[in-house]
């Protein structure tokens, strides 16, 4: 008698090769059958090459802020507004890559990937009718941008021509952001990877000789470092676009596919509104955090700032990593497999608690000569290092954290870390932020502690709001 889906076999009789080869293979795109690989070998197939294609844009982010500090604190605080305030961008971006990539998982998990095309292409349309106006509209109010974050005069004048660059070109952010949510919901983690890496090698190229004029290439100071990322982004859409239409993948879009599917369309819309407000509440939040910490001045502020890089470059990966779940828990659920798409998340959390961990004490025990990279000016190099040593406490909350969220995520439901993010970060991260900070005196190691603190409720609950299983029942 066959088994049912909820009974098929952990994997195939096919003898499996070494996980080391196994992982080389999935770098070089190997196909896999994510419902039925042993759980280990699923989770650090999916995992590496995400957590690879968003080591590349933490390290983007450290080699920009690099050369910008070359130009002088004003700079780097004009670059972490920025980075603040264009992370709305990022968050509806991010809300349409999570509709996206459940319904995707989902598609590709019945085995119905002509489905699975028919999303992409729905996703592709509401991406470009969402990022035009919102490119316009930050480019337009670029100014008033900094200053409602709380720049000086100083960082207005020298930060609104990068300002306007970045939102002017960060429909390439939808763009990244969503096709990469496609590979990844249909387990082509591996040219996700690529088509970063390639956008932000380029950068990386391009950012020294825009900003300080190398070669033939002009010196634009601040604002070539947004062109560079522009460029860089740019190519990385047109490689993804490419790679949509060729090769053996999971999936492959055609003609066929380009049309307004309304059926398509609403139930990703759904899930993807929670996703953009989830991100949008998360995001508001930190730029509360940012605001708070400009209260301090331009120095703390660019302290803040490269220490911010500093932990990117940590987060993003593990980030990378908590991403294997959303996949796993999508493919699993659409072959019916609940229970192994519970074990798989918790096998992924575990594994992003040992990379976090690591790097909660390498930032700890390290910190001073880290951000001396950056700066050799006192004060910010003293605001760094405490943002940094204190932010490392927060590491191992967040590695539980950030798969739970993407749990719930690629099951479609959105909601349940939208209304987190309200309650743990509006009404109890803010308030206690800003009261250690500035109500009790405690000035930027209070802001810090206060967000530690958020962190931590915030993977308790979510820890239990998991293990009760409603997930489990989402239909997308």
């Amino acid at each position: 008698m066959a088994p049912t889906p909820t009974e098929a076999p952990e994997a195939d009789a096919t003898p499996q090769p070494s996980l080391w080869r196994a992982i080389a293979a999935s770098l070089r795109g190997r196909r896999e059958n994510y419902t039925t690989l042993p759980l280990p070998r699923a989770v650090m197939l999916l995992a590496a090459p995400m957590a690879l294609e968003l080591l590349m844009e933490s390290t983007f982010g450290l080699v920009d802020i690099y050369f910008v500090g070359k130009l002088g604190p004003e700079q780097v605080a004009a670059v972490g507004l920025t980075g603040s305030a264009i992370i709305l961008i990022f968050a509806v971006a991010l809300g349409l890559s999570i509709g996206t990539s459940a319904i995707v998982s989902r598609r590709i998990g019945e085995g119905d990937p002509e489905g699975a095309a028919v999303a992409a292409v729905q996703a592709l349309i509401a991406a470009a009718l969402i990022s035009l106006p919102l490119s316009l509209i930050g480019a337009l109010l670029a100014p008033r941008v900094l200053g409602w974050m709380g720049g000086s005069a100083d960082v207005v004048a020298v930060g609104t021509p990068y300002t306007a660059m970045m939102f002017g070109g960060s429909i390439t952010i939808f763009l990244l952001f969503l096709n990469n949510a496609i590979f990844r919901g249909a387990g082509d983690a591996a040219i996700a990877m690529r088509a970063l890496w390639l956008a932000n090698l380029l950068n990386m190229i391009l950012d020294p000789c825009l900003i300080f004029g190398l070669g033939p290439f002009p010196e634009w100071g601040l604002f070539g470092a947004a062109v560079a990322t522009t460029i860089g982004r740019g190519c990385g859409v047109l490689f993804q676009f490419w790679a949509l239409q060729t090769g053996d993948r999971n999936i492959r879009l055609g003609l066929r596919h380009l049309r307004f599917d309304a059926a398509v369309m609403r139930p990703m819309l759904k899930i993807s509104a929670n996703g953009m407000l989830q991100y949008l509440v998360g995001t508001a939040s930190w730029l509360g955090i940012m605001r708070i910490v400009a209260m301090f001045g331009d120095v703390t502020l660019a302290g803040y700032t490269i220490a911010l890089r500093l932990i990117h470059f940590a987060i993003l990966p593990s980030w990378g990593v908590s991403q294997a779940a959303a996949t796993l828990v999508g493919q699993n659920l659409g072959a019916k497999r609940p229970e192994r798409a519970e074990k798989a998340v918790w096998l992924t959390a575990r594994y992003n608690l040992i990379m976090l961990g690591t790097m909660a004490v390498i930032f700890w025990v390290l910190a001073q000569p880290l951000v001396s990279i950056f700066t050799d000016h006192g004060p910010t190099l003293e605001a760094g290092v405490l943002a940094l040593q204190v932010s490392s406490f927060a590491y191992c909350f967040s590695a539980f954290s950030m798969v739970f969220g993407q749990a719930f995520n690629g099951a479609g439901d959105t909601w349940t870390p939208t209304k987190l993010n309200f309650f743990v970060m509006w009404l109890w991260q803010l308030p206690l932020a800003y009261g250690l900070g500035h109500t009790l005196g405690y000035g930027l190691a209070g802001v810090l502690v206060g967000v530690v603190i958020s962190m931590a409720t915030w993977a308790l609950i979510g820890g239990i709001l998991f293990h009760r299983g409603a997930w489990k029942h989402k239909n997308v």
